[in-house]
């Protein structure tokens, strides 16, 4: 198969054209903007929470835990005073 440089020329600057941005003639109001702003910040929160949860749940258990034993022991001390 015999390439022709002119004709690969061709189809490699066509490549090139195809795909340079060409500025877009369109409104990009503010609720653009806002709309942007509050998906990141929507990112941001749900990471957050995330890590949070990760976080608290076990930490919650560990103090019901605590509080349980505390009480248990009070309830010796009380049943061994008597």
């Amino acid at each position: 198969m015999h390439v022709n440089i002119r004709n690969a020329f061709l189809v490699a600057a066509a490549a090139v054209l195809a795909t340079t941005p060409v500025a877009a003639q369109a409104y990009l109001g503010p609720g653009l903007g806002m709309g942007a702003i509050s998906v990141v910040f929507g990112i941001i929160g749900s990471i957050f929470l995330a890590i949070v949860g990760v976080v608290w749940y076990p930490f919650k258990r560990l103090l019901r835990k605590m509080r349980r034993a505390k009480q248990a022991n009070h309830a010796e001390q009380d049943l061994a005073s008597k």
